[in-house]
């Protein structure tokens, strides 16, 4: 029995190891690409959702990224001193800060267009099996986010 419990214990039998994985060499693979357009991987993930439609709230973007306000806040202030990002209090409720893009950011998204093709090409799939791989990962972001709001302590990103 016991030699079972330990076999639990294996890297290669662990479901996170992959995923932190794929995740580190994924990253990598997008560093040059976006150093090219002036980006790192998680400001490029802020302009994706700006893009998608700006201004959002600090919070909704920390909801749609995972990322807590910690990790948001120090980010977004390096977007705003590169003038990719404005940040401003929402006028309907102070509380609020909404985070919109300046014409540099703007106009930052024609040059990101290339970003996909490039890094999908990059991966070695079919256009179908990334879409697979894409849909398997989400389904499993939304279960790993469910779980997690379910948890004492876990406190959603602030509106700060």
């Amino acid at each position: 029995m016991a030699d079972e419990e330990e076999d639990f214990l294996k890297l290669d039998l662990q479901v996170c190891f992959p995923l932190y994985a794929a995740s580190n060499l994924l990253t990598r693979l997008y560093r040059p690409v976006l150093a090219e357009i002036g980006l790192t991987y998680p400001q490029y993930l802020v302009m994706l959702v700006l893009w998608e439609g700006a201004p959002q709230s600090v919070g909704t973007l920390g909801a749609r990224l995972h990322l807590d306000s910690g990790t948001l806040t120090p980010l977004l202030k390096r977007m705003e001193a590169a003038g990719l990002v404005g940040r401003r209090r929402d006028a309907e409720d102070e509380r609020r800060v909404l985070v919109d893009l300046t014409q540099k950011g703007r106009d930052l998204r024609a040059r990101a267009r290339h970003v996909p093709l490039t890094l999908g090409a990059g991966l070695g799939l079919t256009p179908e099996e990334v879409v697979q791989l894409r849909d398997s990962v989400t389904r499993l972001v939304d279960t790993l986010s469910s779980h997690a709001a379910g948890r004492p302590g876990d406190n959603p990103p602030s509106d700060e």
